[in-house]
């Protein structure tokens, strides 16, 4: 595979278990050998350096602090590894500590802390070295929640703060969509797309693609004169499509619910008429499963939107949210 990350930009790996996305931040890192190819930084070949040379951070899922160190201590490792006195070393340390604010737990041992102040010390330890590439390998997956969208928080935080090139790994597509501004996608050690979160989320490359990013909506038929057909019926697509084979598809999230005796949106949308068979709780959102012509349809009611099973409704779809993907 072939992938290039623009610098001080932040690209989040997705794909199933096994597809490779630990193993690609691995090599990186210099961490595991790759079969053959090269890992460039900044246009300099450093395959062939060890991963200390290679101005590359790195946390893992599990923080790995050192116990015998206080938390000031485990940051300053870097710079006591490269020679700095213990008073620098960790003057220079508290500054990351004051970035992840942790500045009030420096004299703590790693022991004492909670799983997510463990993690606010490793992307610390891994900042004090002072790396042009931060890789970060699903650090958060052990976290609730809450904790989750603070540590996003921090991350931009950061970002801001020092514009370091960041690439992590996530199963979570909220945490790639809110750390992101790429996204590369995997299936079986193959990237399948890596473009801006927006066109990768709107414009799949394929099935595969739209799936793994929860797309539910996938309708398998063939392009025409610029028209789809499908269970849906003859929908107008772009006319600039080459007949043939191919499945439209649209996000769940750009369908709007109205009740059926609801004048429909005006042009620039499609509009499908259906029954309700089923509702279902997503956290604060409702998954609306819509029955149009024999076929499932997936909307997500707004919020206060009452519809239930039975209900006629009128779907709502914006025409530019409409795409063909090859089947």
């Amino acid at each position: 595979m072939n992938l290039d990350v623009l610098a001080g930009s932040s690209t989040a790996i997705v794909g199933p278990s096994g597809s490779g996305k630990s193993t690609i931040l691995r090599i990186i890192a210099g961490l595991e050998d790759a079969n053959g190819g090269q890992v460039r930084l900044a246009g300099r070949d450093v395959t062939a350096l060890l991963p200390e040379q290679r101005g590359i951070g790195m946390v893992f899922q599990r923080p790995l602090l050192f116990p015998h160190l206080s938390v000031l201590d485990n940051v300053a490792f870097a710079d006591r590894a490269a020679g700095f006195g213990r008073a620098q070393a960790r003057e220079r340390a508290g500054e990351y500590l004051e970035m992840v604010r942790m500045s009030a737990f420096a004299s703590r041992p790693p022991q004492s802390l909670s799983g997510g102040q463990e993690q606010r010390v490793a992307i610390a330890r891994a900042l004090a070295s002072r790396p042009s590439v931060l890789l970060l390998d699903e650090p958060f997956s052990a976290l609730d929640p809450a904790l989750k969208e603070d540590m996003q928080a921090m991350i931009a935080e950061i970002r801001a703060t020092l514009s370091p090139t960041i690439l992590f790994v996530t199963h979570d597509r909220d945490e790639a969509t809110a750390m992101a501004d790429r996204i590369a996608v995997l299936e079986d050690g193959q990237l399948l797309q890596h473009d801006t979160v927006d066109r990768v989320y709107q414009r799949p490359a394929s099935l595969a693609v739209a799936k793994q990013l929860g797309g539910r909506n996938a309708f398998p038929g063939y392009v025409s004169g610029g028209r789809h057909t499908s269970e849906l019926g003859s929908i107008d697509v772009s006319p600039d499509l080459d007949d043939g084979n191919g499945a439209l598809v649209f996000r769940q999230e750009a369908v709007t619910v109205s009740r059926a005796d609801i004048a429909p949106f005006e042009s620039g949308y499609l509009s499908l008429l259906g029954t309700v068979t089923a509702t279902v709780r997503r956290g604060p959102r409702r998954e609306v499963v819509v029955n149009v012509g024999g076929t499932e349809v997936h909307a997500e009611a707004s919020f206060g939107e009452t519809v239930a099973r039975g209900d006629a409704v009128t779907l709502s779809v914006p025409r530019e949210s409409l795409w063909i993907v090859a089947e």
